[in-house]
């Protein structure tokens, strides 16, 4: 049972309930205890063990209903005709006549695929699907057109040729009992069908699950269905936990620093140089900020909603977050990203500025009057933007006094290169004061500038 538990832990994962290998050993601890005779007490011992929240627990009771479900073999025998199968599954091929014609020749037995389908003892039937589903590594099956391919191993390790052998000597013996044996075949095939569409639901869903978030990481966030708006955001967090998994733990080491070997020997010199007492090298480093200007009119303001909820995750990774959205004017909305889900933010923050023509110059006045003491030379100054600003005064003056203050100005833009410098875009002369001027249309592309942005941090 040990490699259906891991095989169990395989499908968790498929349907988002994160198992580590550490939880996966409380389990298994818990399942010795509590044993597999009960399967309710088994689930609730699964999800005790595994479950982190609510939607986890109903993920993983559905996960569990569908692995420890065992298809079984149709049957379709005619009444009356159980003693007939057993005397048939007893008897030898050979029997009356065609022993003589044989000239006594010793008498050939059925084979155990043969006889098991004609005793039809199911739990008997189950347990060989099973060990052969397993011998045939149905734990790797990944797309619907494997269906085919797995049925066949299936059968093959459950001895299919040795049946079909048995076959054409009964056929040629005894008619009726081949008959009933090949219905009893169909009913195999059938169980047989179920358990791997079993294995299908459970092991390729986190396959279907990658294909899907690498088609929506590549798709252009302006374009997204709003049918696909839930999935992506939910794609972004997977983003930002992967980006704080990744910088959180240089950042906890650096704080601490190296260790000095010098002045840890000094410390230790009374305990004959055994380091009890650790001393380390600190460098002083600087708490970096993020300031992100987002322009959420309507041309681009569902990729600000994508690129706000990927800034205001990282707060694990960078000190200091504040954000700032725009259309004709500029506000703050820390404390709304904060403080409410993310629908009820972008909505609230849509209803004060969003979804209007947008006017650069005036929001960079706005941040000038308001908010320019909030860069330091520690600060990198995120702007997410298309740079169209309807023909109106861009003042790039103010962009270039924003860049001198702060670290460096990083500037996004949403739309293809080609289309910078044409019509109203002023992305040429806003470029000329940014240390990285970047397209950002995508998911995979956002997420790339992000990290490169937090990576300067380490």
């Amino acid at each position: 049972m040990r490699e259906n538990l891991h095989r169990f832990f395989r499908a968790a994962r498929g349907v988002g309930v994160h198992v580590s290998p550490a939880e996966s050993i409380d389990a298994m601890r818990a399942v010795s205890q509590v044993g597999f005779s009960d399967r309710t007490i088994l689930r609730d011992a699964l999800l005790l063990t595994l479950a982190k929240s609510q939607d986890e627990k109903l993920a993983l009771g559905d996960c569990f209903d569908l692995f420890f479900s065992q298809p079984e073999p149709r049957q379709e025998q005619p009444e009356g005709a159980d003693q007939d199968i057993a005397r048939g599954a007893a008897q030898t091929p050979n029997s009356g006549a065609a022993s003589d014609a044989a000239g006594g020749s010793p008498q050939q037995e059925l084979g155990p695929l043969a006889q098991m389908l004609l005793s039809q003892d199911r739990n008997a039937i189950a347990a060989a699907i099973a060990g052969a589903a397993g011998a045939a590594s149905l734990s790797d099956i990944r797309y619907s057109t494997q269906r085919g391919i797995f049925s066949s191993r299936i059968l093959d390790a459950m001895g299919l040729q040795r049946l079909h052998d048995d076959l054409d000597e009964l056929t040629a013996i005894n008619p009726s009992l081949a008959e009933r044996l090949r219905a009893a075949l169909d009913g195999l095939r059938e169980a047989v069908r179920d358990t791997v569409s079993q294995g299908l639901a459970l092991y390729a869903r986190e396959e279907a699950e990658n294909l899907r978030n690498e088609i929506l990481r590549n798709a252009p966030l302006a374009r997204i269905e709003r049918r696909q708006v839930a999935e992506m955001r939910a794609l972004i967090r997977q983003i930002a936990r992967r980006l704080r998994e990744r910088y959180s733990k240089p950042r906890k080491r650096q704080r601490r620093g190296h260790l000095d070997v010098r002045r840890t020997l000094r410390r230790n010199a009374a305990w004959g140089g055994v380091p009890f007492l650790t001393a380390w090298k600190r460098k002083h480093r600087d708490r970096p900020k993020i300031v992100a200007l987002c322009d959420v009119s309507g041309s681009v303001a569902q990729v600000s909603d994508f690129f706000l909820l990927l800034i205001h995750s990282l707060h694990e990774v960078v000190d200091d977050v504040r954000s700032f959205a725009f259309s004709s004017h500029l506000i703050e909305v820390s404390n709304i990203l904060e403080a409410k889900s993310p629908e009820e933010a972008m909505a609230e923050i849509m209803s004060k500025v969003g979804f209007g023509s947008s006017d650069y110059g005036s929001s960079l006045i706005d941040f000038e009057k308001d908010f320019m003491s909030t860069l330091t030379p520690q600060t990198t100054v995120i702007v997410l933007g298309d740079a169209r600003s309807n023909n109106l005064d861009p003042r790039a003056d103010i962009l270039r006094r924003i860049s001198e203050r702060s670290k460096r100005l990083v500037w996004l833009n949403p739309e293809g290169r080609l289309a910078w410098g044409f019509g109203d875009s002023e992305m040429p002369r806003y470029g000329t004061f940014c240390s990285v001027v970047r397209q950002c249309a995508t998911a995979q592309q956002l997420e790339r500038a992000v990290s490169d942005i937090v990576a300067t941090y380490q």
